[in-house]
C-alpha cells in the first residue's frame, strides 16, 4: 500500500521558517516527480513547487521562488520543502504528492496541474500568525 505521510507543520511567526517533509512507503519513487501543493480554506489548491527524479530540475511557483526550496533524498524515499520568510498568506493545508509521469510532459507548466499527480498525502497544517 502506497502511503505519502506529511510532517513539519505547525504555528509560526511572520518572519519565521519552517521545513516540511514527506515520506513516501510502498514503493520507492525515484523515478518519478515529486511536488508540493497547498489549499487554505475556501480556496482551490495550488501548486507549490516540484522536483525532477533526480532532483537536478525543480520548479516552482513564481511568487514563492525566492522564499521556498524543494529538494529531495531517494535513498530516504523523501522530499522536503524548505519555506523561509513565512508570511499570514502561506497559512494553508501543504499536500505531498507523486506524479509517476506515465503521461509526458507536452506543454509548459505541466508539473503544476493537480490531475497529472497520481498519489497524495493527508495534509499537513502550517499556521502563520501576524
Amino acid at each position: 500500500q502506497v502511503q505519502l505521510v506529511e510532517s513539519g507543520g505547525g504555528l509560526v511567526q511572520a518572519g519565521d521558517s519552517l521545513k516540511l517533509s514527506c515520506t513516501a512507503s510502498g514503493r520507492t519513487f525515484s523515478y518519478a516527480v515529486m511536488g508540493w501543493f497547498r489549499q487554505a480554506p475556501g480556496k482551490n489548491r495550488e501548486f507549490v513547487a516540484a522536483i525532477s527524479g533526480s532532483g537536478r530540475t525543480r520548479y516552482y511557483a513564481h511568487s514563492l521562488k525566492d522564499r521556498f526550496a524543494i529538494s529531495r533524498d531517494n535513498a530516504k524515499n523523501t522530499v522536503t520543502l524548505q519555506m523561509n520568510s513565512l508570511k499570514p498568506e502561506d497559512a494553508a493545508a501543504y499536500y505531498c504528492a507523486v506524479d509517476l509521469m506515465q503521461r509526458p510532459y507536452s506543454s509548459d507548466g505541466d508539473y503544476q496541474l493537480t490531475e497529472r499527480y497520481d498519489y497524495w498525502g493527508q495534509g499537513v497544517q502550517v499556521a502563520v500568525s501576524s
